[in-house]
């Protein structure tokens, strides 16, 4: 069994823009409609980029049915991360009731967390979802990093559908023996999608099925360039994008992709300033005068 369509292709992070310290309801379906006429394969309402783990649940229950009601048909899957599997579960539920296609699930905790915490957490959620379940593995936000070992244990139970893995390594050969690690480990119908933008080029020439991006959130045109090149088998034009695209990579390492996003539609207009939730600064002056300067020589400002 093939990895489904679904778990393929390019899946667009926007962000849950704020206003007055709630959900800016028009702002968020704007971002969403946009992504959906720009051809992205899914949408991922509530990941790390939508910062999930900031909003309440009735906050996460509507930003969820704007997304599925925005998206025009285009699948939308939801984050349901939460500290406690009872407030998961709850989300599911809120996520099915709102149409989503699938949920993305990445282990949240206040202490640290086992391997055995979080194959229960999983098991918990797909026995009580028909929904397809994507495993996140962000490692930079949880503070947890699953073992290939624990990718193939979750990857068994009922439902599950993807794993989000963090960006491959940078050696073409580490990358390939990782990630074919990674298959072995796994049922073939799971798919694999690569994450950490900067990475993105070189998950899908080692073959990753699905490039799950925060760039795609904001800007799908070039996010769809680099994507679709890579699905095509020309590597060397995805390289290429990803390389023009470097002085954004270098914004996103220095200041944290939510925050660069964040300030990016703001000054495009698609978000009112200080969309974040506080504690959540966004970026300082001066580094929005980089930001705007990346954004004009790379024709994104626009």
């Amino acid at each position: 069994m093939s990895v489904p369509a679904l778990f393929t292709g390019l899946s667009a992070f926007p962000l849950t823009p704020l206003a007055d310290d709630a959900v800016d309801e028009s702002a968020f379906a704007a971002l969403v409609a946009r992504l959906a006429a720009a051809g992205v394969d899914s949408i991922t309402a509530l990941g790390s980029t939508g910062s999930y783990a900031y909003l309440d649940a009735a906050e996460r229950a509507l930003a969820a049915r704007i997304a599925v009601d925005a998206a025009g048909g285009v699948p939308v899957f939801v984050g349901v991360g939460a500290l406690r599997t009872s407030q998961v579960v709850a989300n599911v539920a809120a996520a099915e009731e709102a149409g989503a296609a699938g949920v993305l699930l990445a282990p949240v905790s206040y202490q640290p967390l086992t391997d055995d915490d979080v194959f229960g957490l999983f098991a918990a959620v797909t026995a009580r979802t028909g929904l397809p379940v994507i495993v996140y593995d962000n490692p930079g936000t949880t503070r947890f990093s699953f073992s290939v070992e624990l990718y193939g244990r979750i990857a068994e139970l009922p439902g599950i559908a993807s794993i989000k893995i963090p960006g491959v390594p940078a050696d073409p050969q580490q990358a390939r023996e990782h990630l074919a690690a990674i298959r072995a480990a796994v049922p073939a119908h799971v798919g694999i999608g690569v994450s950490g933008d900067a990475r993105a080029a070189d998950g899908l020439a080692v073959g990753c099925d699905a490039w799950y991006s925060v760039i795609g959130g904001l800007f799908p045109e070039p996010a769809l360039r680099l994507l679709r090149a890579g699905q095509a088998g020309q590597h060397d034009v995805a390289a290429a994008e990803s390389d023009r695209l470097a002085p954004l990579w270098d914004l996103f390492a220095e200041f944290g992709s939510v925050r660069v996003i964040a300030a990016a539609a703001e000054q495009l207009g698609l978000a009112r300033r200080s969309c974040l939730p506080l504690p959540l600064q966004g970026l300082d002056d001066g580094a929005r005068n980089r930001l705007a300067k990346v954004l004009a020589d790379l024709d994104l400002d626009g």
